[in-house]
């Protein structure tokens, strides 16, 4: 098994350079420009970060002060009774709202349930398999929507916010049968 993990590893060193090679290589069989393409593209990227910054920095700022202020603590508090009926620890309340805007702050979050309860207890289990299947979902939609003009999301966010329940519940779930 270590064996296998090693070349794993190995193997996964070698991916990106291998990537990068394969389409300048192409590029270059097909006889495009190939640094004026990266350029043109990493001046198209700029561009659009440059529009979607507003977005960014509101989402970043309305997360911190929600965190800073106390009042994510003070919903979970709120909700206590009702995540005890459906078995969700409601110390994981905090972490499930922010991660449907930033990951960076939930990531704050997890690690701060890491160091309360440790990584390998039931909550921080649960946090860390919640992470991994749980989305961004409004930082998502709002810079894709943005940068796309997008105006009618039809069934998005609800298909979104369902994917989303199903990997808290997953999460929970799993993190029950690993305890």
């Amino acid at each position: 098994m270590k064996e296998l993990m090693q070349f794993l590893l190995y193997l996964s060193d070698l991916l990106v350079p291998f990537l990068i090679l394969y389409v300048v290589a192409q590029g270059l069989l097909a006889r495009r420009p190939v640094y004026d393409d990266f350029v043109k593209g990493a001046r198209d990227g700029l561009q659009t970060v440059i529009r979607i910054l507003p977005t960014l920095v509101g989402l970043m700022v309305a997360v911190g002060v929600l965190r800073a202020s106390g009042f994510l603590d003070f919903l979970s508090y709120i909700l206590k009774p009702v995540t005890e009926m459906v078995h969700f620890p409601s110390e994981l309340v905090p972490l499930t709202i922010v991660r449907m805007f930033s990951a960076s702050a939930a990531t704050g979050l997890a690690l701060d349930i890491f160091k309360e309860y440790g990584t390998d207890s039931y909550l921080g289990l649960a946090a860390s398999i919640l992470m991994g299947c749980t989305e961004t979902v409004f930082y998502t939609m709002s810079i894709y929507f943005m940068t796309a003009k997008v105006k009618r999301t039809r069934y998005t966010l609800a298909g979104a916010l369902l994917a989303t329940l199903v990997g808290i519940t997953a999460s929970i779930v799993l993190a029950g049968m690993m305890k």
